[in-house]
């Protein structure tokens, strides 16, 4: 019976990609480095701003030539100036989440981003008291592909792990739910393409949010005529 459903955020129930790499280029430009493509940040998101900026240091050229301590800082200066630059939900998504919350299904969202700003985008673009739990990284909660949050938050919503579905649309979080012993969905709208998500074993994939509803029913509906 699936009970709770966890969320990634950035690309799977929010299109950030925009956001991420606006502010990624201002950095760029600041070192006197090449600016990226926007959907180039579709590839160097998903494990964190650290990890982000590392990756366009590298992809630009910066790599020894820029206080990477320096940078980071700068960026997550940067950022926090304007967090919800063209932020906004995938369409579906919100329909998704309704839907869920109706058939008694508890939801969730575990981020890649500082917990403060996690809170903020999902407070910001959802508002409050849609999720049953929102988690980012602290000092007890390391980055993900760590199950540590994800199990943290099936405990604070009363389910087991085998109870969850874990959904995002990277290959970090497919190996994040896999390692929560979490069934993983793979979601297509976001950072990373299909072979991505197979390549990490994602347990089911999909295009549309609906799909996911429908999953969700058919299992639940199906488990409890077995019962």
């Amino acid at each position: 019976m699936i009970r709770a459903c966890i969320f990634d955020l950035d690309g799977t129930i929010a299109d950030t990609v925009e956001s991420i790499g606006v502010v990624g280029n201002r950095l760029l430009c600041h070192y006197g480095l090449q600016k990226r493509q926007i959907q180039e940040y579709n590839y160097f998101a998903g494990d964190g701003a650290d990890e982000l900026v590392k990756r366009i240091l590298e992809a630009s050229g910066g790599t020894g030539k820029v206080d990477y301590e320096e940078a980071k800082a700068l960026y997550r200066k940067w950022f926090e100036e304007d967090p919800f630059y063209h932020v906004k939900p995938f369409d579906g998504i919100i329909e998704l989440l309704v839907g869920l919350k109706a058939e008694g299904i508890s939801i969730a969202v575990f981020s890649n981003k500082p917990h403060h700003a996690a809170v903020g985008v999902v407070n910001r673009i959802f508002g409050e008291g849609l999720f049953h739990a929102v988690q980012g990284q602290t000092s007890s909660v390391p980055r993900k592909p760590s199950p540590v949050g994800a199990l943290a938050i099936a405990e604070r919503l009363g389910v087991t792990p085998d109870e969850c579905l874990y959904l995002g649309d990277t290959n970090t979080d497919m190996d994040t739910g896999k390692a929560a012993g979490m069934f993983t969905i793979g979601v297509t709208w976001g950072f990373r393409p299909r072979k991505e998500l197979e390549e990490h074993e994602a347990k089911k994939i999909v295009d549309r949010p609906n799909e996911v509803l429908a999953f969700v029913k058919e299992r639940n509906h199906a488990e409890t005529h077995c019962q």
